[in-house]
Formats: structure tokens, C-alpha cells, sequence
């Protein structure tokens, strides 16, 4: 039988030489060496290797190409440390916690969200179905999921700008033809660029026409290029704009609203004012109005009649000695 000789580095036990079968496994020399090891985990976690290359337990010596006077060295296998998923030692226990704790929520497509914003309502998140409106800073909605927002006071705070239907701007959107089961269903007239984010729109208040910034520079006009109606460039509204030209509208909207409430202010004034000057109009009976003068039975006496004997019968005429009431008058007695 061959002579090995078997050392122990890790273990800090001596060195020794063996004579064993070269038919003998590598785990069955493990048990003859480290008895007391048995069915222990310690026993797995130790190895053999040759020359720095590490051996299966269950080859044997042979096998293992193992000669006599060979160097078999007893290695600890260590588990972790990195590169196998195992721990180093170094964590704590609320590092490890927190690592499942704390969930970073999951950042957003940019382009999804984009191709979102041009082709689902802004406030439901379904697609556009015609009608369709926009508020005067360029959001678009379903016209029927606004209205019921609005109705049931439902409406978030970031729309609280929308106060009425005042505030809707109805347009029109052309539709992409046989566009199926494609995303985007609406385009421009005119270029025939798609409603996808990519190109800039704006949006008529006369006609509602929705054109790209693109077939308004190439073909300059001051009217509709769909209708011919007649627009300012207060009249535009751009859709989705940059935050920069969401802050001009939103400017122009707070104008338009000052000056709407400037106008009611004077014309509550200057309907008080006329109210002031009118004169009374007579009744038919000469009875004037609550802001008139005060009616006197006297104004309508009968032609022959005495004007202090007609007053009487309905009122006393004469205020001092007499003494009227509902029933009856009492008049004044002569004195001794």
C-alpha cells in the first residue's frame, strides 16, 4: 500500500504518514483520520486537496491520482464571504431589515408616461373619446368624465383652476385613418402628425380646430387652416405645453378672469346709478312706487268734493282734540 503523508495547517494538528489502500474513498479517509468528527457538520466542511487542487470526497485515492509519498493537506471550507451569496459578517441586523423594508418604487418609463399624457384623458386616464375639451392651460379631458367631476365635486386639487363649464374649452380631433388597434388614434389635419408627444399643438378657442405648431409655421396665416375662421395669437392655447408655457397661460388666465370681474364691479355700479335717477311710475289708481312719493287719498278726491271732508272717511284730517280709532271718534267735549 502506498505511504501518503497528511497535513494539517488550518486545523493546527501535527503532521502524519499513512499507509492506506489507493482503492480508499477521500470521505472514508476523512472518518479514519477524524473519528470524533462523525456526523458532525465540521466533518463536511473539511477537504482534501493536492498540490492546491481540491479533491471530491467521494474519489478515491486513485482516481484522485494520489501516489505514494504524496502531500494530501486537510482544508476548512469556509462558507461566505462574499461572491456566493452568503454573508460576510459585517452586516447588521436593521441593515438587513431595512433592505427589505424600504421598497424603492419602480421609476417610470419617461416615454410611457409622455405617449400617456397625449393619448388618455387627464383626469379619468381613459383613452380620448370624443367630445373632448381642455382648460385654459392645455389639458386635455373627456368632456363627459369632467362634467361628472364637476357635478359630484369630485375634481383634484391640481384641476381646482376649472370652475365651471366657462372653463372648457371644446375642440375637435382628427382621426388617425383606420387606425385599428393602434395607440394613437388622433393626428393634424394638415401635416398629419400624430397626437404622440413628439410634436408640439395648439389649440383654436373659435373653432376648436387642435393643429401642429409645425403646419401653422409653414403655412402662415391668421386664420383656421381647417374652418378659415379668423384667430388671434391670444386665441391659441397650447396643449401640453413645457412648464414655462403652462405659466403663461395660466398668467393669461388670471388676467382674463381679473378683467371679467372688473366689468361685473361697474356694471353693478352703474345700474345702481340709473335705478336712482328714474322717476316713479304711477299706478292706475295714482299709487306710485315704494321709492316714490307717499299716497294720499286727498291726490284722487272727486272733482266737487271737499278735499278735507273726502280725506276723513278714510283717515282723521284733523290731528290734536280728535281721537280716532278702528271703531270709532271721539270728539272733543266743551268745557265749563
Amino acid at each position: 500500500m502506498p505511504r501518503i503523508f497528511v497535513a494539517s495547517p488550518d486545523l493546527g494538528l501535527p503532521s502524519r504518514f499513512l499507509d492506506i489502500s489507493p482503492e480508499l474513498t477521500l470521505g472514508r479517509l476523512k472518518l479514519h483520520i477524524f473519528p470524533s468528527l462523525t456526523l458532525t457538520p465540521t466533518l463536511d466542511s473539511l477537504y482534501f486537496s493536492l498540490n492546491g487542487r481540491p479533491l471530491a470526497d467521494s474519489s478515491t485515492l486513485s482516481s484522485a491520482n494520489v501516489s505514494s509519498s504524496s502531500v494530501l493537506t486537510v482544508r476548512l471550507r469556509l462558507y461566505g464571504g462574499g461572491g456566493d451569496g452568503g454573508a460576510t459578517g459585517a452586516e447588521s441586523r436593521d441593515c438587513y431589515l431595512n433592505m427589505y423594508a424600504v421598497k424603492k418604487p419602480d421609476k417610470a418609463d419617461p416615454n410611457e408616461t409622455r405617449l400617456s399624457r397625449w393619448t388618455t384623458c387627464a383626469l379619468s386616464a381613459e383613452p380620448f373619446a370624443p367630445p373632448c375639451v381642455i382648460d385654459r392651460i392645455g389639458n386635455i379631458f373627456n368632456k363627459e368624465s369632467l362634467v361628472e367631476a364637476l357635478l359630484h365635486k369630485r375634481l383634484p386639487k391640481e384641476f381646482g383652476h376649472i370652475r365651471g363649464l366657462k372653463d372648457m374649452i371644446p375642440i375637435i380631433l382628427s382621426p388617425v385613418a383606420d387606425a385599428g388597434g393602434v395607440e394613437v388614434k388622433f393626428q393634424c389635419p394638415i401635416s398629419g402628425l400624430e397626437l404622440n408627444g413628439k410634436y408640439g399643438f395648439v389649440a383654436i378657442k373659435g373653432c376648436g380646430h387642435v393643429l401642429s405648431l409645425k403646419a401653422l409655421k409653414e403655412v402662415k396665416s391668421s386664420a383656421c387652416l381647417v374652418c378659415h375662421k379668423e384667430f388671434s395669437d391670444l386665441d391659441k392655447v397650447v396643449i401640453n405645453g413645457s412648464p414655462e408655457e403652462v405659466a403663461v397661460l395660466r398668467e393669461r388666465m388670471e388676467e382674463e378672469r381679473g378683467r371679467l370681474k372688473g366689468k361685473k364691479c361697474v356694471s353693478g355700479l352703474t345700474g345702481m346709478k340709473h335705478g336712482a335717477d328714474e322717476k316713479p311710475e304711477k299706478f292706475e289708481n295714482g299709487r306710485k312706487e315704494r321709492n316714490g312719493k307717499r299716497f294720499k287719498a286727498v291726490d284722487i278726491a272727486p272733482v266737487n268734493a271737499t278735499k278735507e271732508v273726502y280725506a276723513s272717511i278714510f283717515t282723521s284730517s284733523r290731528k290734536g282734540d280728535f281721537k280716532e280709532t278702528y271703531s270709532c271718534r271721539s270728539l272733543p267735549l266743551g268745557r265749563n
